[in-house]
């Protein structure tokens, strides 16, 4: 297929062709193996965390190895959002400036089956060309046959039409990748984690970037603190949402312009 590309050698043509024509496609070798160990690592912490949050709220059914809100002030989410990984295509699919809509990670394991498993899209309402999210894996193992690399159907983000599931499972794509690729996906095309077969974890992190005039899935300036702004580079101020903050009294609302927290360049 076309839509497997090296990420060191990507060529932008390419990643157009494929976003257009299949809705995603494959960057491989984008992240090193040190930086993938130090993610696998810092997962292991934060998921007993958000689990006993799960079963304390009583939400954990179907939620068995998944991770949200990964942004910390001293895990690896600040140093990821740093490297901007694929800035360039996802500012182009978002035709600008954009955020971070949600930071998360699926740890998938053998007779687990997730919500992530089911056949969905990421978006309620079907856009059309109007692209308004895009998404992000990152394989934190290698994405095989057998412990249930992702399922995309090709082309279906182009159709406001819920696929047959019998349809999609003998139709779609498997994204079969080595760890330390980045998946790229339109947010309208239909896809399903598969089914682990195997005694090992699959892990990947899940990513969504949207334009800033949409609401994030968490308010990230007010989880890291609007005084951490000092700490971050100028990358991660904008991803991270501080460019594009609402304010909160009147007093938040009438400053200069540099000093505004909706700034002009968003949107």
């Amino acid at each position: 297929m076309r839509n497997i590309l090296n990420y060191g050698d990507r060529h932008f043509e390419d990643f157009r062709v494929a976003m257009r024509d299949y809705g995603w496609v494959i960057f491989e070798n984008a992240l090193d193996n040190d930086f993938v160990a130090t993610i696998n690592e810092d997962l292991k912490e934060a998921y007993v965390k958000r689990r006993a949050i799960q079963e304390k709220n009583g939400i954990s059914a179907n939620m068995a190895g998944t991770l949200h809100h990964l942004v910390e002030k001293h895990n690896f989410s600040l140093p990821f959002i740093e490297k901007m990984y694929c800035a360039d295509e996802i500012a182009y699919f978002l035709s600008g400036n954009y955020i971070l809509n949600g930071f998360n990670a699926v740890i998938h394991a053998q007779q687990q089956h997730p919500y992530v498993s089911n056949m969905h899209r990421d978006v309620r309402t079907f856009m059309g060309d109007t692209k308004l999210l895009v998404q992000m894996i990152v394989t934190l193992d290698d994405f095989t046959t057998e412990n249930g690399a992702t399922y995309f159907l090709s082309g279906s983000h182009k159709t406001d039409i819920k696929p047959n599931e019998t349809y999609f499972y003998e139709q779609a794509d498997k994204a079969v990748t080595p760890k330390g690729s980045i998946i790229l996906f339109d947010s309208n095309i239909w896809h399903a984690a598969g089914e682990n077969k195997t005694i090992k974890q699959r892990r990947a992190l899940t990513l969504g970037f949207t334009r800033p005039f949409i609401k994030p899935q968490m308010d990230y300036p007010r989880v890291l603190g609007y005084d951490f702004i000092d700490k971050l580079s100028a990358d991660q101020r904008q991803v991270l949402g501080y460019n594009s903050r609402i304010p909160e009294n009147l007093d938040q609302y009438y400053q200069p312009i540099h000093l505004r927290m909706y700034k002009s360049d968003q949107g």
